[in-house]
């Protein structure tokens, strides 16, 4: 099995660059986030709804309304984004949960390479920031979404 970014969870790194990119303190409509990214509203009101839930952004309704950052763009990992959307990130069925409930666990000779690959996975997008997305262009950045 690859480890394979879904479009919901691409789309969501970018809803949250778009939101940090264009942080004035202000809500941003969902509107001209949408329009911004060519992304169908309607699709990113499924993405919204989990990070307001999760409160990632703030909300407000009516004149003036939209969304914002509920804190700095350099408080949000790339992990945490994509986890939130994704789910895990494991690559393989057992180790989906903290304990792991496989029978063959405790003799599986692949387990460690697995394990280990996971770590690497989650240690990297952990180390990336929305920030470090959103002030992408600087020398030495090369993240590509």
């Amino acid at each position: 099995m690859a480890l394979k970014i879904s479009t919901k969870g691409r789309y969501a790194l970018r809803v949250m660059i778009d939101l940090a990119e264009h942080n004035s303190g202000e809500f941003i409509p969902l509107k001209e986030i949408a329009a911004r990214q060519g992304i169908s509203e309607k699709y990113l009101e499924s993405i919204i709804v989990v990070f307001s839930k999760e409160g990632y952004v703030i909300g407000h309704r009516g004149k003036g309304g939209g969304y914002k950052l509920a804190k700095d763009a350099s408080g949000y990992t790339v992990g945490d984004v994509l986890r939130l959307i994704e789910g895990s990130l494991a690559p393989i069925a057992c180790l989906d949960s903290k304990t792991n409930t496989c029978p063959r666990a405790a003799t599986c000779k692949t387990l460690p390479m697995w394990q280990k690959f996971f770590d690497m996975t989650n240690e990297y997008f952990d180390g990336i920031t929305v920030a470090d997305l959103a002030n992408r262009g600087a020398d030495g950045d090369d993240y590509m979404i």
